[in-house]
């Protein structure tokens, strides 16, 4: 009997699966008035590819995610719009990808290796629910 149970003690442990979560990368940067030179903007899309190829290599990424535009809208209550988001604002969100962790703690990690940081931008790391 006692075979029995270390077999499926064994079993139990080595089938067990490790669950991962998605969890959101949402990219702040102010925006500047001078615009980047070609070549300044060729090496930043290499530094994102290669951060996005190694989280992509190691299981990680559920959604590379886009850029987004500065202009946009906000619509709120009573269907009122206004030009958006928060252009008073100096910094604004400029894009995202969604990235699969154990915890919020891996996928703080994973945050610290962004390019953004070399350009004073920052990273938001928040759990994405289940509904």
């Amino acid at each position: 009997m006692s075979n029995l149970l270390f077999l499926s003690r064994h079993w139990f442990l080595t089938t067990k699966k490790i669950i991962m979560e998605d969890f959101l990368f949402i990219f702040r940067m102010e925006y500047a008035a001078t615009q980047p030179t070609a070549a300044q903007r060729e090496e930043s899309m290499k530094r994102w590819q290669d951060w996005l190829g190694t989280l992509a290599a190691q299981n990680h990424l559920t959604n590379a995610g886009s850029r987004l535009m500065q202009e946009g809208k906000v619509v709120k209550p009573k269907n009122i719009v206004t030009d958006g988001p928060f252009m008073e604002m100096k910094e604004a969100v400029g894009g995202y990808s969604i990235i699969k962790a154990e915890s919020l703690a891996q996928a703080t990690e994973l945050a610290k290796g962004c390019p953004i940081f070399l350009i004073g931008g920052n990273v938001e790391v928040r759990q994405i629910a289940s509904m």
